[in-house]
């Protein structure tokens, strides 16, 4: 009777453990009991899947012939595969689509297969032609996201992983792949915690830090110790937009002499390839509530908020070359900005959509991508904040959620790194003044004031 209690106790005690360990850690639990599981069941039951969810194919007829010698009959053939290898979220298999098939027979089945092996999502993609990849989600990787330590330095100059998708992979902010990008969502939807993301990755850099934020700077001031400038008016801002391009101009200048220097210069037509002791720093512009900046109560303003809209238009189409980027955010966009909306959207090739307020937002930010991403932006639950859809000029798109990083830990980054702040004298003028204080608490900060010629 005690052996009974003892093992009865002892079991009990196993599962409790195993319990914890699936709810607080999750990726090792996966590792000793979810893949195992799944890829036993995979293994076992493949071929009837297959059969089940109509993507086999007939025997040949060589097979047939075998089978007739035998007295059966041939079976369907399901696609060749790989054998299940695991991930930090799932599984990965590679199939060998037959002949007929096309990835959007698997794709239509995504949804079976998922139902089928008792997992949380299937992806599946073409990697060469005949070829796809399967790839199996064991749980709700976006219920609690935390970075590796291996990304929490960034991945590389202007490449930074900013949030994790959902099929196990992580969206990098790539700059000199995708050089600006489009940020919405509406109040507490998680739009503010991406900025954070970013900016910390940023500050980590040797990158010119320039914030816009027309809400008297509450969003971006916590930052100032990191910032090379910041804009807190729409009058302001349009001085420091017509400052960023006189820099452009001088920065195309500098590309043009060097590619004049001589016949054995290295001919280039933007930043990088320039030699690295004369190249100049990074700029990254981050336009916090776009909306705001926008807001026009007279004529006076409307002539200024067009005269803005063309000077983003303008850097964003040839801020790239000269390694000024921008990273544009608001709770919405749309007709607001004026005529030069589409234009300024069309440059934005990046897309970030997070919980939005009405269905326009949704549209303007991801329906000339993909209809269906749209769709999804206004789906997202509001008790999930932090997730959003991520799209590009590609077409693609999935779902996302950034790691969770409070506004004391962002503003302690931007204060340890703010040593790293470049020089560039043009923006002087706007370098924010921070006033530490002697209780320890956040510091407080002065926008720097405006320099302005001396008329008669």
């Amino acid at each position: 009777m005690t052996n009974a209690i003892w093992t009865l106790t002892l079991c009990l005690l196993t599962l409790a453990g195993l319990l914890v360990l699936r709810r607080q850690f999750p990726v090792a639990f996966w590792w000793l009991v979810g893949y195992p599981l799944v890829a036993l069941r995979v293994l076992t039951t493949y071929r009837a899947t297959m059969d089940a969810c109509g993507l086999t194919v007939p025997a040949s007829a060589v097979r047939r012939a075998t089978a007739r010698l035998v007295g059966r009959e041939a079976a369907p053939v399901p696609p060749r595969r790989t054998f299940p290898r695991p991930t930090g979220a799932g599984l990965v298999m590679r199939l060998r689509m037959a002949t007929g098939q096309a990835p959007e027979d698997f794709m239509a089945s995504a949804d079976r297969l998922r139902h089928a092996w008792a997992a949380h999502a299937v992806h599946i993609r073409p990697t060469k032609p005949g070829w796809l990849e399967l790839r199996l989600i064991g749980w709700d990787v976006l219920a609690d996201v935390r970075p590796p330590v291996r990304w929490r330095k960034g991945g590389g100059p202007l490449s930074l992983p900013l949030a994790l998708r959902d099929d196990g992979h992580w969206h990098v902010r790539d700059f000199r792949t995708v050089p600006h990008e489009l940020i919405l969502g509406a109040t507490q939807s998680g739009k503010s915690v991406y900025l954070r993301n970013l900016v910390c990755g940023l500050a980590r850099q040797p990158v010119v830090l320039v914030g816009i934020d027309c809400k008297w700077g509450v969003e971006l001031a916590p930052f100032a110790p990191r910032l090379s400038a910041l804009a807190d008016t729409p009058d302001r801002a349009n001085d420091l937009l017509d400052v960023l391009l006189e820099e452009m101009e001088a920065r195309y200048r500098l590309i043009g002499l060097s590619s004049a220097a001589g016949p054995d210069a290295v001919l280039t037509s933007d930043l990088w390839g320039l030699p690295e002791k004369v190249r100049p720093v990074p700029v990254v512009v981050v336009v916090d509530e776009v909306a705001e900046l926008f807001l026009a109560a007279s004529r006076d303003d409307e002539k200024r908020r067009d005269a803005m809209v063309t000077k983003l238009i303008r850097v964003a189409q040839l801020g790239r070359a000269a390694g000024i980027f921008l990273e544009v955010c608001g709770q919405r966009f749309g007709s607001e900005l004026g005529k030069g909306a589409t234009m300024l959207r069309a440059q934005l090739t990046g897309r970030i959509c997070h919980r939005v307020n009405d269905e326009s937002s949704a549209n303007m930010a991801l329906a000339d991508i993909s209809p269906e991403a749209a769709l999804a932006a206004t789906a997202i639950p509001s008790e999930r904040p932090g997730v959003a859809i991520v799209g590009d000029s590609s077409g693609g798109w999935s779902r996302a959620r950034s790691p969770h990083l409070t506004l004391d830990e962002a503003a302690a980054v931007c204060r340890a790194t703010s040593a790293l702040v470049p020089e560039l004298p043009r923006l002087d003028a706007f370098r924010p003044v921070v006033t530490a204080n002697t209780d320890g608490s956040t510091p407080s900060v002065t926008p720097a004031p405006t320099v302005r010629p001396v008329t008669e």
